[in-house]
């Protein structure tokens, strides 16, 4: 069974679009739920993506692309 990693639509306040500035967690790699896994930049604020789920991460968006609240950018299988 695959979880679905998105990113949080309360992370934070505004309405603005994100940008992956890291990826803490490889492709394929084991991660734990509440690992950061992820690094975001929103306005100049650095945020973390914490995993959901325990399992092997699937990273489906790169770094320095541009997301939004809700977006889907990986998974954990």
């Amino acid at each position: 069974m695959s979880i679905e990693v998105r990113v949080p639509e309360t992370l934070w306040e505004e309405d603005s679009e994100a940008v992956i500035t890291a990826w803490l967690a490889s492709e394929g790699g084991d991660v734990q739920q509440g690992d950061v896994i992820a690094e975001l930049m929103v306005q100049k604020i650095q945020y973390e993506l914490e995993a959901p789920a325990s399992g092997t991460l699937q990273i489906l968006k790169d770094v320095d692309d541009v997301i939004a609240k809700g977006e889907l950018i990986g998974h954990i299988g």
